[in-house]
């Protein structure tokens, strides 16, 4: 943990591209320069360092201390369960976490075994579990939509947005699960130690919506 600067990690992609433009609304965020091929960007007059990492990484990079803050989907927050403070919603990266499969598919209070394929393992026994249904879950790091489609599986569990890439697959949202978006988490011993510096931020981002 570095005591001079506030570390932020980034997440690459568009949560992050969103979370980059509220930091610049702030005017915080213009020493970022979303085409380079930097991964850390210094504020000096503002003490603020930004890393720009894998959006499965954030929370590692959080947890460990290496960065103070960070901004994740509440989606990875549930599925990595690590030792984390989350201090708020910020109103951007909306999505859901829904089971999609064929139309008709039944999902549940089946006598056979519901084959799941996922990139997240815990929510899904989780769900599932609270809804007494037999599950196999087959853990996929991507393209999860296939999985229907080949036999793999029955159905899916993932993140929708639009829903475009199920309906370009043949597939469809069966039920939704629970409502995902941006968050901003930190480090505890970051929340402890530069308390004055965080709750600024999160003042900061408060007013910018």
């Amino acid at each position: 943990m570095n005591e001079y600067y506030l570390t932020i990690a980034l997440p690459k992609g568009r949560l992050g591209d969103e979370a980059i433009e509220k930091f610049k609304q702030m005017g915080c965020g213009d020493v970022i320069i979303t085409d380079s091929r930097k991964l850390i960007f210094i504020d000096e007059n503002k003490k603020l360092k930004y890393m720009l990492v894998k959006p499965s990484d954030v929370t590692t990079y959080v947890e460990s201390g290496v960065a103070d803050l960070g901004i994740i989907g509440s989606d990875t927050l549930l599925e990595d369960e690590k030792n984390l403070y989350e201090l708020m919603p910020l109103g951007f990266g909306y999505c859901t976490f829904a089971v999609a499969g064929k139309k008709g598919e039944i999902i549940q209070q089946r006598d056979d075994v519901l084959r799941i394929a996922t990139k997240y393992p815990k929510v899904t026994k989780k769900y599932f579990s609270q809804k007494n249904q037999a599950i196999d879950i087959i853990k996929l790091n991507g393209s999860v939509e296939l999985a229907p489609l080949v036999g793999l599986s029955d159905v899916i569990v993932d993140i929708v947005e639009t829903g475009s890439t199920l309906k370009a697959n043949g597939l469809e949202v069966l039920e939704t699960m629970m409502d995902v978006s941006a968050r901003l988490i930190s480090n505890p011993v970051s929340y402890r130690f530069k308390y004055q510096a965080i709750t600024d931020m999160i003042a900061q981002l408060k007013k910018v919506g």
